[in-house]
């Protein structure tokens, strides 16, 4: 039993991780997009890169979830205090980065909702 639950357990972290590989380049290209069809057609590179960088930061938000899953998810099964060290500063830096990209796309927003 013990095993079926840790193979699931790798293909749940497995999944996690590819889910924020593909979200991540799901938005690099939404933002590439964005940016060159405002470059081209509009002349506006100030709110292109705006606009784009919002894009970008908002699917690097939901990446950095799916991996702080993934990492906990590693760690559930018999861990020792190393991994639960390492998952501590994992998540302590992941959670650091999400919470100033946040606050940037807050701000970001709010200008462009002013202009």
């Amino acid at each position: 039993m013990d095993k079926v639950i840790n193979q699931l357990n790798d293909i749940v972290v497995y999944i996690c991780q590819i889910l924020a590989t593909i979200v991540i380049m799901i938005g690099i290209f939404k933002a590439l997009v964005i940016y060159f069809k405002d470059i081209l057609f509009t002349k506006k590179s100030y709110a292109a890169l705006k606009e784009s960088r919002l894009e970008i930061g908002h699917s690097f938000s939901l990446g950095l979830a799916f991996l702080i899953g993934a990492s906990i998810l590693k760690t559930i099964i018999a861990p020792t205090w190393t991994d639960i060290g390492q998952l501590a500063a994992i998540i302590a830096i992941r959670t650091a980065l999400n919470f100033f990209l946040l606050r940037d796309i807050e701000t970001l927003f709010k200008k462009s909702k002013t202009n």
